[in-house]
């Protein structure tokens, strides 16, 4: 007999306010955006840059709409763009969920950019100060998915599989989990560790090249303990939609991190 965890029943909702409903998954939006930031300040103030806090706490709101703007685009064109195209206006319903890392990626990587220009700043210095702080928010939303009994795993036999509500009787992955860890913890402690032993911030785009890199890497690996979604199933040869976004990732982290390695100490 195959032996299986039960799916904790944590209500979505964390607090009730009346007919007014905050959702786990929006406090992990919140949670990651207010840590992370005050992680940028402390990383500012160890950049050779010097940024001011008035710089970082004006790109936080750059940095809010590149997530939210860039998450649901991508969402909507990487993962289920058959169905918003017949019901385009269910595009303005996040609420209903679908967001996607690789849209946010690329939103905040647009925002930072106009930014910076904007504001007459190195971008790749920013880019180090900000990447970062971004496993912090990883961490806090894929704990979040698990919340919700999301984006659930594969099917396992493990000690530790589970079954969720939405997966059938079959006990699976908690490939929430495994991308809390990997994306979330190992990924903050190796920037960490560039950061604070390696002084990667004096050449700017090490760290922003290792998150790049990194996170393409930890997601590529989840991803075959996660269960594809649904209204897309695997691609050609057996990969999923976000394998597939991650190798762009890999290849431009790696090439950047060489570059910004051979590069000359800010």
């Amino acid at each position: 007999m195959t032996l299986t965890l039960a799916f904790p029943a944590i209500d979505p909702v964390a607090i009730h306010f009346g007919p007014l409903a905050i959702r786990w998954y929006a406090l992990a939006y919140v949670a990651g955006l207010l840590i992370g930031w005050r992680y940028c300040l402390r990383l500012a103030a160890r950049s050779p840059f010097a940024f001011t806090k008035e710089q970082i706490d004006d790109f936080l709101f750059w940095a809010i709409i590149g997530v939210i703007l860039g998450g649901r685009i991508g969402y909507v064109l990487f993962y289920n763009f058959d169905f918003y195209a017949a019901n385009p206006l269910q595009i303005f319903a996040v609420w209903r969920g679908g967001m996607s890392f690789h849209g946010g990626f690329l939103g905040v990587l647009i925002a930072g950019t106009l930014f910076a220009r904007n504001r007459g700043i190195p971008f790749l210095a920013l880019a180090d100060v900000v990447a970062p702080a971004v496993p912090i928010g990883l961490f806090f939303g894929r704990i979040a998915n698990f919340i919700n009994g999301e984006l659930f795993g594969r099917p396992s036999d493990l000690p530790w599989a589970i079954v969720f509500p939405g997966g059938g009787p079959v006990p699976r992955h908690p490939s929430q989990l495994y991308e809390a860890g990997l994306e979330g913890i190992l990924l903050f402690l190796l920037l960490w560790f560039l950061v604070y032993r390696r002084g990667a911030l004096e050449k700017p785009g090490v760290v922003t090249g290792a998150f790049f890199a990194g996170y393409g890497i930890a997601r590529i690996v989840a991803e075959f303990f996660r269960e594809p979604d649904m209204q897309i199933g695997f691609l050609a040869g057996g990969v999923t939609m976000g394998q597939v976004l991650s190798v762009p990732l890999v290849i431009a982290g790696v090439w950047l991190f060489l570059w910004a390695r051979r590069r000359t100490p800010s």
